[in-house]
């Protein structure tokens, strides 16, 4: 273990300065790791998939089905999938309340991020339209002028950023003259966007009593902690083989979080919230569709899973929101509803994200940027897309 560690922590040291910046390519990437003699730590994150890594470092099969699950969160992948050792990257790199490698929960609930970014907006002059859904970029001159709301409002700007998905921004909302057809064709064809994600968010009486627990641990505190249902490698990679065939897995890895032993206030006195990160499932499932009784049955089938790990779960329910990757996509405007705004394996990756020869957060039409998770460095809570995005509109904007 002190070894996979320091693997990490070799890694984030090279990769960690390339973020905050437009993104450098994978030759570039490559020549970083050659030139700290850590070469083939670039083979490990790029080249091999997550269940080669861990057989690296590790030779017990609890052990690795432990350290599987963080480089498939999101992705359209198994643990056999070459390349997912970059998912695993996103969670080593990240940091929360001043630590690397280290996650938490925001009191009050997400939310609470977005009201606190618009609140330190609004103080510098900024004014926030919410309600105002964009019907598309206005398009003067061959350059992105401002955008046309749905109502007809017309609003002019020096430059227009787009913090909507790749294929969101330039299939539904540019006009398709303003770009060259082998671009909307190449975004359409071979970006990809299709989740595999589903959220069951449930409302409790009371917490799970894992029956792998310790029983001298009280239930309050082993729910501050995440919980994987991840019994081994191979069990991620059949639910993983059942989505590939448009399948909803039947036997799902889902990743549990319990935030109310955390933070009282997201839920009244003695009752509790439990979100389940489901995986995997398809977004245009075979011969079914969403809304025919499958959104149901796969949120049975997840409380089912749940229930052999934590068998009060049965009659802990109060209520419960299902959130199928179509549900994702029309709640929140995720095309595919991709959590990550599409894969962020090595081919999407770096200076290919969105695509090769557009990784900068400039766009083929000029004066439209996108500053999303569909740039580098993609997905997660981290604001590095806009932060990157808004260095160079203002060094456009000057120029």
């Amino acid at each position: 273990y002190d070894r996979w560690e320091d693997f990490w922590d070799r890694v984030c040291d090279i990769v960690e300065p390339t973020l905050m910046r437009s993104p450098i390519s994978i030759a570039e990437l490559a020549e970083r790791f050659d030139r700290a003699g850590y070469l083939d730590d670039f083979r490990r994150i790029l080249l091999l998939s997550t269940a080669d890594l861990i057989d690296e470092f590790f030779e017990s099969e609890y052990i690795k089905a432990a350290m599987a699950p963080q480089g498939l969160i999101g992705t359209a992948g198994g643990p056999m999938t070459p390349g997912t050792p970059l998912i695993w990257l996103l969670h080593a790199v990240g940091r929360a309340i001043g630590q690397r490698g280290v996650w938490g929960y925001v009191r009050g609930g997400m939310g609470a991020i977005t009201q606190a970014l618009a609140a330190a907006a609004r103080d510098l002059g900024v004014v926030i339209r919410t309600s105002a859904a964009v019907a598309e970029v206005l398009v003067e001159g061959g350059a992105a002028t401002g955008v046309v709301l749905e109502d007809g409002t017309t609003i002019r700007a020096r430059a227009v950023l787009s913090n909507a998905d790749p294929k969101r921004t330039f299939l539904r909302l540019c006009p398709p003259s303003a770009l060259p057809s082998e671009f909307r064709e190449r975004i359409a064809r071979n970006y990809r966007s299709s989740g595999p994600v589903y959220k069951l968010n449930l409302a409790l009486h009371e917490l799970p009593r894992y029956t792998a627990a310790p029983p001298d641990i009280p239930p309050e505190v082993v729910s501050r902690a995440t919980v994987d249902i991840a019994p081994s490698v191979a069990y991620m990679e059949q639910a993983w083989d059942d989505c590939k065939q448009g399948v909803p897995s039947r036997r799902p890895f889902v990743e549990v979080y319990t935030q109310s032993p955390t933070d009282s206030s997201m839920a009244p006195a003695g009752k509790h919230i439990l979100s389940c990160f489901c995986q995997y499932a398809p977004y245009a499932p075979a011969g079914r569709s969403w809304d025919d009784g499958l959104r149901e049955e796969f949120a049975d089938r997840v409380l089912a899973t749940l229930v052999e790990y934590a068998p009060n779960m049965r009659e802990a329910v109060i209520a419960r929101q299902m959130l199928a990757p179509v549900d994702l996509e029309a709640r929140f405007g995720l095309t595919g509803g991709h959590i990550f705004h599409g894969e962020m394996t090595p081919y999407q990756s770096f200076q290919l994200r969105p695509l090769a020869g557009y990784g900068g957060y400039r766009t083929p039409l000029p004066g439209l940027y996108l500053c999303g998770s569909g740039t580098h460095p993609g997905g997660g809570v981290t604001g590095i897309p806009g932060h990157n995005a808004a260095q160079v509109v203002l060094e456009d904007l000057v120029a």
